[in-house]
């Protein structure tokens, strides 16, 4: 039997005003506090939007709430939302409801879903806070920054604003807290890659990569789940400091496996080794005399070393620099990243090695000084040098010549060029010697002069008498200097008629003396002198000589290895050109 009162009107629907009664009696007590209610927005205007959920009256929501599309709140008529019930007045029919917090439980239960599934959940990076990450997956979560990635990133901000898929490592819906993490999925996407590249990682194998890391030392480069090390020394044939000047992060290259140990996992890999090696044909490019061109790439005390071609240099040592200068170091001509022009002089393709000459490109001026400067002739020249050994002559430019100091003066007792000579000084001399071998230009200023000794015997035939200067005392006898820079020795024996004990008990250095001229050797630049024979007045040296010859020696033979190292010294100046300055 139908339960309608009789006579009771119906509805189109065929539902009593009993029925609808009980139905809305029902609905209501279904809006409880603190609860979840769906409607129906029957109105949106100004900034309030009317929803209609079933009870005595429609719920105001806040049109702020809802989000703005194209400068428009995404709500229209019709449309059914979710809103939180914080209080309800039956008397007056009020309530107060909430969208966002409806749609913020809403997710904690989709969250709470997705943990226990342990589903990935979307997400967006906003901020960065202590120890990690802010991110927005419908509420605010944690992501650790150990957490972020597989390796430790520096620059977290770098990630603001990136849409990432994640984990849920960690849910608490009382304290509000949630912790993700983005490193356990990629650990998982790194392991099932790992799997795969491991299928075709053999030694040999081209293979490609990206650049994980950089180091002093080498690259890290990714080969899907393993990584590899591509050492500085396998990145190019030619010189690099760092690897960073041929890579950087995140760069997809092709390298090859040099090394694989598959115990431990440890790969070597090798990016020069894709092409081929510069040296292989290195003999045929650069045969000794070829001219070539390089930039220069590092500098030593001893040389320079040129980048002809990448993985190829040669060295141009200091000596191979320049012909005329003395160079001290090669950063004295060049410098790094200089372009310079050479002439191979040598190449060791065992050792990967090419001698270089820079002053091979110009013709070889000391090849042209004889030519220039033939022996005898007469140059000036101004004194850029003073040594114990002589004095250095600028010829040309870069090009000086040796005045040795025997070469100063026929007569001059010199101990010391700078006695005679200081830096700067205007000289005339006269070329004696070029050595171009040995890069030696030898000069001479006495020789501007006829030779006093060449004519010493006609000045002063034996017999003559002549006042001079005792000019030093020996045992043996004095010297006395019969003219500037001319000295004879007048021995002992020549000194007095009676038997001499010591030779100052006679004459003092400084002493004027009569002295005769006995004999006079121009070769050996030696006199022999008497006073003995001046003081008994006696003209006829021969008559002389005769009576005081017998049982004697000749003076030579006596005093020879004496008077030469006492009148006939030299200074050995024969290792000349490291001396000489620039």
């Amino acid at each position: 039997m139908d339960t309608q009162t009789q006579g009771e009107p119906l509805r189109e629907d065929g539902q009593t005003f009993a029925e609808m009664f009980e139905e809305s009696l029902q609905r209501q007590d279904a809006v409880r506090e603190g609860e979840i209610v769906r409607g129906k927005v029957i109105e949106v205007g100004g900034d309030k939007v009317l929803v209609d959920i079933g009870y005595k009256s429609e719920a105001t929501v806040s049109l702020s709430e809802f989000s703005i599309i194209d400068g428009k709140a995404s709500v229209t008529v019709g449309q059914e939302i979710d809103l939180y019930v914080e209080s309800r007045e039956d008397d007056t029919g009020l309530v107060i409801v909430s969208k966002e917090k409806a749609d913020k439980l809403r997710v904690w239960d989709d969250i709470s879903a997705a943990a226990e599934r342990d589903e990935l959940i979307d997400g967006v990076v906003v901020a960065r806070v202590k120890g990690g990450l802010s991110v927005d997956i419908g509420v605010k979560a944690f992501l650790p920054g150990s957490q972020v990635d597989l390796r430790p990133i520096r620059n977290l901000d770098k990630l603001i604003g990136q849409r990432f898929k994640f984990k849920v490592i960690k849910f608490n819906k009382k304290r509000g807290n949630i912790v993700l993490s983005r490193r356990v999925l990629l650990e998982q996407e790194r392991e099932e890659h790992k799997r795969e590249t491991l299928k075709n990682l053999a030694e040999g194998e081209v293979m490609v990569g990206v650049v994980k890391n950089l180091t002093d030392y080498g690259a890290f480069v990714d080969l899907g789940g393993i990584d590899g090390l591509l050492h500085i020394t396998d990145m190019s044939w030619g010189r690099i400091n760092h690897p960073s000047e041929m890579f950087n992060i995140s760069d997809e290259i092709k390298v090859k496996v040099l090394k694989f140990d598959a115990d431990t996992e440890r790969v070597s890999l090798g990016y020069k080794q894709i092409t081929e090696d510069p040296w292989a044909n290195a003999a045929e490019k650069y045969p000794v005399g070829v001219h070539v061109e390089g930039k220069v790439v590092s500098l030593t005390d001893y040389g320079a070393f040129i980048e002809i071609e990448p993985g190829v240099e040669g060295l141009v040592h200091v000596s191979e620099m320049s012909w005329t200068k003395r160079v001290k170091h090669p950063s004295k001509i060049v410098e790094v990243g200089h372009e310079v022009k050479a002439i191979v002089l040598d190449i060791d393709l065992p050792q990967k090695r090419i001698s270089l000459g820079m002053k091979q490109i110009e013709p070889n001026p000391w090849t042209q000084l004889a030519d220039k400067y033939p022996v005898g002739a007469v140059i000036k020249g101004t004194v850029r040098n003073i040594t114990d050994f002589g004095i250095f002559v600028g010829v040309e430019e870069g090009i000086d010549g040796l005045v040795h100091v025997s070469d100063l003066s026929w007569t001059h007792r010199v101990k010391h060029p700078s006695e005679l000579y200081t830096k700067g000084d205007e000289v005339e001399a006269v070329v004696l010697n070029i050595d171009v071998e040995n890069e030696r230009f030898s000069l001479g200023i006495k020789q501007l002069t006829d030779d006093p000794w060449e004519t010493l015997p006609r000045r002063f035939p034996r017999g003559t008498k002549v006042i001079g200067k005792v000019m030093k005392i020996t045992d043996y006898g004095v010297f006395v200097e019969i003219e500037p820079g001319i000295d004879g020795l007048c021995h002992i024996s020549e000194l007095a008629d009676e038997r001499v004990e010591k030779v100052s008990d006679i004459t003092k250095q400084g002493d004027d003396v009569e002295v005769m001229v006995l004999d006079v050797d121009p070769g050996e630049r030696r006199i022999s002198l008497s006073i003995k024979a001046a003081r008994d007045g006696t003209s006829d040296y021969r008559a002389y000589m005769g009576n005081e010859a017998i049982g004697r020696a000749q003076l030579g033979d006596v005093f020879g290895e004496k008077l030469a190292a006492v009148v006939n010294t030299d200074e050995d100046g024969s290792d000349y050109k490291d001396s000489s300055e620039d």
